[in-house]
């Protein structure tokens, strides 16, 4: 079965689309609104020392703290005030759709048209201003306990980071919602793929730098090269495999038979990101309630535990 891109490529006139002004500003847009991304992972919080807390990303870096920086588009390395991302926009929308399975209220609103899927996003929306909020006490507690990254501990900070932290989030969702309807479409997944692309040359010149310090041999560096391109074509190929089932109908003496394709996976990324939020939320609470308890057994699961670690 052919996808819409295979067709788009096939398709493909350039004289046309020198001629699509409509595509062309749509185009523009989209630079405009990921530039305006960009420019965010690069204000740090106010009232903390970037210096003091590189040196304590870079000590934990190569844990859940570096997979998590990198889905931010660097923003948990500079500490800055896009540092949650779009992860609170996609754990409130999974939640919502495990309480929509759960719950006949919100069961029943799909099947009202329009009015009931702006009820869902405005549920959505709702969970997503809320969670962040939570998140960022827990990391301001945390940086709080990080040494000398606080200029100033107190109340004033931690309400300035929830405010800050929590805009973050909501002026990314309102961005990601413009790409959407003004932009090339699907602002979520292209935030995502713009922080995650532009933090691989870093990824790999560190890689290389790690080469020619000799901590890692040519063969291992060959070695993470193919299982990264094996790694790859696995996920393009799990991604687009379909499971295509017979359907037999009968209709008096004509009888007709097709294939109706099914996704293989169907869920995506989707159940990591909700396993990453149900892992970071213990000790989120944790922080918040008893900050002592930081270092106890729900320390490796999320990067509220490892901001925690500065303590030691």
């Amino acid at each position: 079965m052919v996808s819409a891109a295979e067709q788009l490529a096939a398709n493909i006139n350039f004289s046309a689309l020198a001629k699509a002004e409509e595509l062309k500003k749509r185009i523009w847009f989209t630079m405009g609104a990921l530039l305006v991304y960009r420019f965010g992972t690069y204000i740090p919080l106010p009232g903390i020392a970037p210096e003091v807390w590189e040196q304590i990303f870079r000590s934990q870096a190569g844990g859940i703290l570096g997979s998590f920086d990198t889905i931010s588009g660097g923003g948990i390395h500079r500490m800055a005030i896009f540092a949650l991302g779009l992860m609170p926009l996609l754990s409130a929308a999974i939640i919502i759709q495990v309480l929509t399975i759960v719950s006949s209220t919100l069961k029943s609103l799909p099947k009202q048209g329009e009015r009931g899927r702006r009820t869902i996003d405005a549920y959505t929306l709702y969970l997503t201003a809320l969670l962040p909020i939570f998140q960022s006490y827990g990391i301001a507690i945390g940086l709080e306990g990080a040494g000398s990254v606080v200029s100033e501990p107190g109340w004033l900070f931690r309400i300035s980071t929830v405010l800050t932290l929590t805009g973050g989030v909501m002026v990314l969702t309102w961005l990601a919602g413009q790409i959407t309807a003004r932009g090339l479409g699907n602002g979520v997944a292209l935030i995502l793929f713009a922080g995650i692309v532009v933090e691989l040359p870093a990824g790999i010149a560190g890689t290389l730098e790690l080469g020619r310090q000799g901590v890692l041999s040519s063969g291992n560096i060959l070695a993470l090269l193919a299982w990264t391109i094996a790694l790859t074509a696995l996920i393009v190929v799990v991604e687009r495999a379909r499971r295509r089932l017979l359907v037999h109908s009968q209709a008096g003496e004509v009888s007709n038979r097709w294939h109706l394709p099914f996704k293989l996976n169907s869920a995506g990324v989707m159940p990591a990101v909700f396993a990453s939020l149900i892992l970071s939320l213990p000790m989120a609470i944790t922080i918040a309630i008893a900050p002592q308890w930081s270092g106890g057994p729900f320390r490796y699961g999320g990067p509220l535990f490892l901001l925690a670690q500065g303590k030691e």
